[in-house]
């Protein structure tokens, strides 16, 4: 089985550090292949960026010259899941979501922690359209920019785990998911410092893609994710 692991922006380091915390949790036999998209910012923090790497993701997808049995877009609470699923015939998962629902096996409610606090809508938004927003607790921002998980790790877990302590005393979640694939790996410590359940959203976006593949499940393409009808574009793609 292959997997192809996509980071939503363009920060390589951020890709490889995806794509081991994928590894670590994939069964024997899973390839784990983690993307970096050809276009788009270094990280994504706002609509605008999002729009422009869902666009990036999927082009990344598309250019992928070998045969792979699901895709994982590793974005939190980013755009353009709907679009990957019109354009392939294997199931796609976001990883927003695979924690989201994974969290609600595990407890009544769960919280995210993220990164700053313009982040927090679109997780929000995100949770909302998937139908997972019933069971939040809150969303709650650590402050970082996605970059300083990598620029001052030490000053990054400790924001992070503050906040999900907060949000398990005063929020009374019961799971906290970690906002930010770039928070691959820090699920332990977060555990340590509240007692709770805590949810990485590649890893769980590994172990839900693994068992659609298996059962021999994919995205229902008789409406919504019906395949873009044939037709022209204009200047598509853009000259580089």
């Amino acid at each position: 089985m292959r997997l192809l692991v996509v980071n939503v922006n363009t920060t390589e380091s951020m890709t490889k550090s995806i794509g081991e915390q994928a590894a670590a949790v994939a069964a024997p036999g899973t390839e784990i292949v983690p993307l970096t998209p050809a276009f788009g910012a270094e990280s994504v923090e706002g609509n605008y960026e999002s729009h422009l790497a869902a666009v990036a993701v999927m082009e990344t997808v598309r250019a992928y010259p070998d045969p792979f049995d699901a895709v994982i877009q590793a974005g939190y609470g980013e755009h353009g899941r709907e679009g990957l699923q019109e354009l392939l015939d294997v199931p796609v998962v976001d990883i927003t979501e695979a924690a989201a629902s994974t969290a609600r096996f595990l407890g009544r409610s769960y919280s995210v922690v993220t990164t700053l606090d313009r982040a927090v809508p679109l997780i929000e938004d995100r949770l909302a359209l998937a139908g997972l927003a019933a069971r939040c607790a809150s969303v709650r921002a650590s402050g970082l920019a996605v970059l300083d998980l990598e620029r001052d790790p030490l000053a990054a877990v400790e924001a992070i785990v503050e906040q999900a302590a907060l949000a398990v005393e005063q929020d009374r979640a019961e799971v906290v998911c970690l906002g930010c694939g770039g928070m691959s790996g820090l699920a332990e410590r977060v555990v340590e410092r509240t007692g709770v359940p805590v949810v990485d959203g590649v890893a769980a976006a590994v172990t839900v893609a693994e068992s659609l593949v298996r059962l021999g499940l994919s995205t229902s393409k008789v409406r919504t994710y019906a395949p873009p009808r044939p037709k022209r574009f204009r200047a598509w793609p853009p000259a580089c």
